[in-house]
């Protein structure tokens, strides 16, 4: 197995400086290279020497000549550290497997992700056992470790223990935690989670905050508590609020908050000169935003909006290796760090053309070289979804007072339902019977949904954002033919309508993930996208609109296994009902 994640054992520490002195041969020598230095801030020229999946020596020297050197005259090209994206949430319909995979491709070669859904579907060991595969993968995946559920579960403790947060907090591979969606509690209250907080700085392990809109006052507050950076700055001047208290701050780019453009040109607009705090996301991404690359493509926002390609580069790198503690391993090209370098056309072309990954070829001159398509799901209990109860008629009644009203994707208000629920249809023009079931079948919650649709007979989802069942739809005979479509299939997204499945996308990672190539998720969740569109949905990403349902980080009332719950004021207004 592949150590560089954690440690280098020491016989291979000792076979790394036997390179240096002649008596090992390297694998890989890139000569003639013209280089981004990191630390000097500027490019050079020099042969980058590389062993394996760590580079040993950049300078002006060559090695003894010996055949089974690798070499590759790099004249032609720029080379920069392999992009850092540290705020993935690798489970949008996709897995954290083929994202890396396809993230690779374009020049992300490292990536920090959320821990939420191994919380959901694994016991600690079993997600530790899990992540220590994926760790074959030429491309480096870190974690973090929430402190929250982001939403209101029936069984907290069951989810987060004290044993579970500092199991995950003093596991080599987990670089922070967060992120903060619970920070209202935490101002308040919540001792339990600042004491999570504490211990993630005794740690020397950074924690992320989740800020969007907050006050000078809040930012401050945050601060004193031990929060280390934040995503959530919508402006300008929110970015550099956050610079000048001393956060680390993550612009984002992403499919709900696409804010990048603005950001840097408000940015620029009140004055920021200084980058180093400074770093690029796309949070967590619906499939079809990353059609045309990640972090490459925040790169070259950031350069048409005139931030200097050295500052744009490192951004992308050096400054979010450093923030993390890992500037040692990534977000470089020096000696000891690993051999994740993107090879560029042109300084200003961000996309590269080649990519080395732990020291393999991923991508060469174009071309995707990578092996080890599959992935063995199954062996860490990852297969279908086995649902073993039925939608009956006594579910499928109606009649709370209270609805959902979509703001936009993700935010919802209150209404009060006037319209007569006792029939198989919803006849008002723009809402939806809107069901969340327990993924055990043992609970429902029922209400309306106003806003999702105009037309859609069903939709059922097991992916949601606490791995229950959403039950969508303005006719319960194909609400009920979707339900036993998606248990046909092992969990998934269908859509049916007038008695016909009109659309399936199969998710047979436990109901919550695809094992698709994402080229191929990428044009499903399109698909997904056109047809809902085509009934009446009217916002960007209906997705998003499945996912955060549940989600109590976000106003102002939200459907939670629990029951339907105020947010601001964390009451349950009716709670779920037992089957």
């Amino acid at each position: 197995m592949n150590e560089h994640r954690y440690r280098w054992r020491n016989r291979q520490l000792r076979e790394h400086v036997s390179v240096m002195d002649g008596h090992i041969t390297p694998t890989i020598v890139l000569m003639n290279a013209t280089y981004l230095n990191v630390y000097m801030k500027r490019w050079m020229e020099a042969h980058i020497w590389i062993y394996d999946d760590r580079i040993i020596y950049v300078g002006e020297e060559l090695p003894e000549e010996n055949n089974a050197i690798e070499y590759v005259d790099c004249s032609e090209r720029y080379l920069v550290p392999g992009y850092i994206e540290p705020h993935s949430h690798p489970f949008q319909l996709y897995n954290p497997h083929r994202l890396a995979q396809y993230a690779s491709q374009t020049g992300t070669t490292t990536l920090i992700n959320d821990n939420l859904v191994l919380l959901f579907l694994l016991e600690t060991k079993k997600a530790f056992s899990l992540m220590e595969d994926l760790n074959d993968l030429p491309v480096s995946l870190y974690w973090w470790s929430r402190f929250d559920s982001q939403s209101a579960l029936q069984e907290k403790d069951a989810l987060l223990s004290d044993r579970q947060v500092m199991d995950w907090l003093n596991h080599d591979a987990v670089l922070q935690g967060g992120e903060l969606t619970c920070w209202p509690s935490v101002l308040k209250d919540d001792d339990h989670v600042l004491h999570w907080m504490q211990e993630a700085k005794r740690s020397r392990k950074p924690v992320e905050g989740h800020f969007p809109g907050a006050s000078e006052r809040t930012l401050t507050k945050m601060k004193l508590l031990g929060t280390d950076g934040d995503h959530e700055a919508m402006n300008g001047k929110e970015v550099w609020d956050r610079l000048r208290l001393g956060y680390t701050v993550a612009l984002r780019y992403s499919s709900i908050r696409p804010d990048l453009p603005k950001l840097v040109q408000e940015m620029k607009e009140i004055g920021v000169e200084v980058y180093d705090r400074l770093m690029f996301t796309t949070d967590g991404s619906t499939p079809s935003f990353y059609e045309q690359g990640m972090i490459d493509t925040c790169i070259s926002i950031a350069l048409e909006q005139g931030i200097p390609e050295v500052e744009a580069y490192c951004m992308s790198s050096y400054n979010v290796a450093k923030h993390f503690g890992m500037e040692h391993r990534i977000g470089s090209i020096g000696p000891g760090r690993v051999a994740h370098i993107n090879f560029l056309d042109a300084k200003d072309q961000p996309t590269p053309v080649s990519v080395l990954a732990k020291g393999k070829w991923v991508k060469d001159r174009g071309e995707n070289k990578q092996v080890g398509d599959e992935f063995d799901w199954q062996k860490h209990e990852l297969g279908p979804l086995q649902l073993d109860w039925e939608l009956t008629d006594k579910d499928l009644q109606f009649s709370l007072p209270l609805g959902l009203e979509m703001v936009n994707d993700v935010i919802l208000k209150p209404y009060p339902i006037q319209t007569e629920l006792s029939g198989n249809e919803v006849n008002a023009e723009d809402e939806a019977f809107l069901m969340l079931m327990d993924r055990d079948g043992e609970w429902k919650v029922n209400s309306l949904l106003k806003g999702f649709t105009t037309s859609l007979g069903g939709l059922v989802s097991s992916y949601s954002n606490t791995g229950d069942i959403i039950v969508i739809g303005k006719n319960k005979e194909d609400m009920r033919l979707a339900f036993e479509r998606m248990k046909e299939i092992g969990g998934g997204i269908v859509l049916s309508h007038h008695g016909h499945i009109i659309y399936e996308l199969p998710l047979p990672i436990q109901g919550m993930m695809s094992d698709m190539p994402m080229e191929s998720l990428i044009e499903k969740a399109k698909e997904y996208q056109r047809i809902v569109e085509e009934h009446g949905f009217p916002f960007g990403d209906p997705v998003y609109t499945l996912l955060f349902l549940s989600s109590t980080h976000l106003p102002f009332i939200r459907i939670t296994p629990k029951g339907i719950m105020d947010v601001k004021k964390k009451e349950v207004l009716f709670p779920a009902i037992m089957r």
